[in-house]
């Protein structure tokens, strides 16, 4: 963050709270977002991408949103006919009006949103860059952000703001070139689902190394279902991103790295957590190439990674687990499939993450309160619901075990052995291939 805008951040910081000590905090809205409708594309959107780079700021009782820039940038990758979210995943949803008309819709998550889930946030208040992106609109637009209430699950609006595409503030792109690698083309990507993969902490002299690794990935993800039959609907390019220094941060270690996005570990407190921070640095590397779901590949041995639902995932690739570190996380933010792991790593959170009577959005989580909306329709008749966690008897059987979403008790996952589990699992379950597949339809429709 440079000290202009850090400057700037604070003194709306300090307004805001000098405005909220004097009014009550604004009642949940009602669950305005809608996951139905028709849009003509040509109508609407130009052929290029908007983006959009937003400061979050708050704590845990509360968060603001700030509109920071606006950027003309490449072409947009997304399909025309996918303008509206159909899922309603996400800890926050965009929704974008022309007049009255829904022209566009897009769930997701944040760190932002993650840190004001740890303890720390009840004691401090902070600020995090979170960047968005939509077909470039014809036409003045409202913009709409909602966030998930944790205590009842229901979306309120929080902020909104007027887009004016004739602006003359908003700054073309590209900001920053890198060569792009083909490393896959199956077609428009239009009708693809468009994977970018972009370095992190390889220097110049380390591009052949990006190269091989990139690919070693590529190969392995394709290598399991449901990617393997699949594998004609995506579109693979490789940004050659490069760095001053080699690897990432590791705080716990006193190592720093001067690095394309700024990446490190120690997110939370949690060792192996490892995120960019400052989304604008992620925004900057890709803003010259078309893409759905983007994964850093960090140039670094220590095991770990990160993936958060529509934003990025990442993680290193010089640890002997890595590919299955980046199917992993990549089932986070590609298809919004939450961690079914319950014994370690809950600490960084409060208890009540996934609170009882919610049910959470994540697809291969639930609290049982609409087991319905889930997987309940690939339960065989006669499987115990909740399922014991035996594997002799159910190991291979679609059920509701309980432990999941860092959770011994009160959150359930849908089979005893997954990817999203643990990394010795051979495949993703029945339910989360199902939640695979259903996002790549979306995108190649």
């Amino acid at each position: 963050m440079t000290k202009k805008t850090f400057v700037l951040l604070m003194l709306l910081l300090t307004l805001a709270s000098c405005e909220w000590m004097h009014r009550k905090p604004a009642e949940p809205g009602p669950v305005s977002p809608s996951f139905k409708g028709t849009v003509d594309y040509d109508t609407y959107f130009s052929s290029r991408r908007l983006r959009l780079d937003f400061v979050l700021a708050g704590g845990k009782d509360r968060q603001m949103a700030f509109l920071e820039s606006l950027h003309s940038e490449c072409e947009w990758a997304g399909s025309p006919n996918a303008l509206i979210d159909r899922f309603g995943y996400g800890q926050f949803f965009m929704e974008v009006f022309a007049g009255e008309k829904l022209i566009y819709s897009h769930g997701f998550s944040a760190l932002f949103e993650e840190w004001r889930s740890t303890d720390q946030a009840g004691k401090q208040e902070m600020a995090m860059n979170q960047t968005l992106w939509m077909p470039f609109p014809k036409q003045p637009v409202k913009v709409v952000l909602y966030e998930r209430v944790r205590s009842t699950g229901k979306f309120r609006k929080f902020y909104e703001c007027a887009v004016d595409p004739s602006d003359r503030h908003i700054i073309p792109g590209p900001e920053r070139y890198y060569s792009l690698k083909h490393l896959q083309i199956r077609g428009d990507y239009a009708h693809k689902v468009d994977l970018v993969l972009a370095g992190e902490g390889y220097t110049s002299a380390q591009l052949p190394k990006l190269r091989e690794d990139a690919v070693q990935l590529m190969e392995y993800l394709f290598s399991m279902e449901p990617y393997k039959s699949r594998r004609d609907d995506f579109n693979v390019v490789l940004v050659e991103s490069t760095s001053s220094s080699s690897g990432v941060d590791v705080p716990q270690e006193g190592r720093w790295r001067n690095t394309a996005m700024d990446s490190g570990f120690d997110t939370f407190y949690v060792d192996r957590y490892l995120t960019v921070t400052d989304h604008r640095k992620i925004a900057s590397v890709l803003s010259g190439v078309p893409f759905d779901a983007v994964f850093i590949i960090a140039n670094d041995s220590k095991y770990g990674g990160g993936g958060i639902y529509n934003s990025y995932a990442l993680g290193t690739a010089g640890n002997r687990l890595s590919p299955e570190v980046f199917i992993h996380e990549f089932g986070h933010s590609f298809a919004g499939l939450g961690d079914e792991y319950y014994d370690e790593g809950s600490s960084a959170y409060d208890e009540d993450l996934y609170p009882a009577g919610v049910e959470p959005w994540e697809p291969n989580l639930t609290t049982l309160t609409d087991f319905k909306a889930k997987w309940a329709d690939l339960v065989e008749k006669g499987t115990p619901v909740p399922t014991p966690n035996d594997p002799d008897a159910y190991g291979d059987k679609v059920g509701v075990f309980e432990g999941g979403g860092y959770m011994t008790k009160g959150c359930y996952r849908p089979y005893y052995e997954c990817r999203m589990l643990n990394n010795t699992a051979p495949e993703f379950c029945p339910v989360c291939r199902r939640s695979i597949e259903e996002m790549i339809d979306f995108y190649v429709k």
